[in-house]
């Protein structure tokens, strides 16, 4: 009986044995972890996307594997399916991480005696793409297309202060002081399977912030409001108010998908090469960081969590800026 307990634990030790407790099979576990552990660690949005994933991407595959039997090479034969089927590397990692953190809780709870997730390599992700942000002239050429055109000041709230499209469409006139030139973001707006369009808080800390804001943009929001207020009186009773800063006719939020047709509408009628509306953000890091605004004067204003997030992603700017800092160097030493 001795022997018998030892070779368990020298089993359990090198990680190979099940661990105690009820079996259950990976699709038991996964919604259970889902429904109870990680519906009151994350947003709403993120745990609709761990439920489709495991639904669409892990059920499929391991969903009737016991939990406790399961292993590195099943999981390395789903992420390879998965590829196989179309899916993006990027979006097979989003799958590794799920599971890696469903099972780490398994472990704990010693339902497995390994994070099998652990053993195994993830598909290596692609690259990220250089962010393609529009030069100054292409910029001006996109704001003069957008004069008189309903909610112009949008895209002059993209192009010079970088907000996320969620953080410009979430906007609402309590965060903006028109008279101190300051806009406070406080929140997102996102849609949600089941319950339409609804506000979020920001994701981090860093995400929440103040910004100041140009005096020409400031006359353009004044502007807004009072074009806003016209259509308010026109609609009248169907006006919904939501005090949304860039709203539909009838006062109601605008739709990501609708924001991204009237950009790219936009880019046509300025005659502007089309880039994604996320670079429009990439746009004024870009135009502040090459007028010599500190990086991490550029992090705050973009709601970056960390300096190395700023660095990287504008990594193709940094060269130009540290042979600006030697000439200035040079400038002021040797002349």
């Amino acid at each position: 009986m001795v022997a018998k307990v030892k070779e368990l634990e020298i089993k359990r030790d090198a990680g190979v044995a099940a661990a105690s407790g009820r079996s259950m099979l990976v699709e038991d576990w996964l919604t259970y972890w889902a429904d109870n552990i990680a519906a009151i660690r994350v947003r709403e949005r993120t745990l609709d996307t761990y439920r489709a994933l495991i639904r669409m991407h892990v059920v499929p595959y391991i969903g009737k594997r016991r939990l406790d039997q399961l292993q590195p090479e099943d999981l390395e034969q789903t992420y390879k399916a998965l590829l196989a089927k179309g899916l993006s590397p990027a979006s097979v990692l989003r799958v590794h991480r799920m599971l890696h953190r469903a099972l780490k809780i398994a472990m704990q709870r010693e339902r497995v005696a390994r994070n099998v997730a652990t053993l195994v390599e993830p598909p290596r992700q692609e690259r990220a793409k250089t962010p393609e942000p529009l030069d100054v002239a292409e910029c001006k050429r996109v704001l003069a297309a957008a004069e008189g055109q309903r909610n112009a000041a949008r895209w002059t709230v993209a192009l010079a202060l970088g907000l996320r499209q969620s953080e410009a469409l979430g906007l609402q006139w309590k965060d903006i002081d028109l008279d101190g030139a300051r806009l406070s973001v406080r929140r997102g707006l996102h849609r949600v399977p089941g319950q339409g369009l609804v506000f979020t808080e920001p994701k981090t800390d860093r995400s929440r912030r103040t910004i100041a804001v140009p005096a020409p943009l400031i006359e353009a929001l004044r502007r807004h409001r009072v074009a806003q207020a016209a259509e308010r009186l026109v609609t009248g009773t169907d006006w919904e108010d939501w005090d949304i800063v860039f709203a539909q006719p009838n006062g109601r939020p605008l739709d990501k998908h609708s924001d991204y047709e009237a950009w790219v509408k936009l880019l046509q009628r300025a005659g502007v090469r089309h880039i994604r509306l996320h670079d429009g953000r990439h746009t004024a890091a870009t135009l502040l960081l090459t007028a010599g605004v500190h990086p991490r004067v550029v992090m705050e204003l973009l709601g970056h969590s960390q300096m190395r997030t700023t660095t990287d992603i504008y990594s193709h700017v940094m060269p130009a800026l540290a042979q600006e800092a030697a000439d200035r160097m040079a400038t002021t030493l040797w002349t």
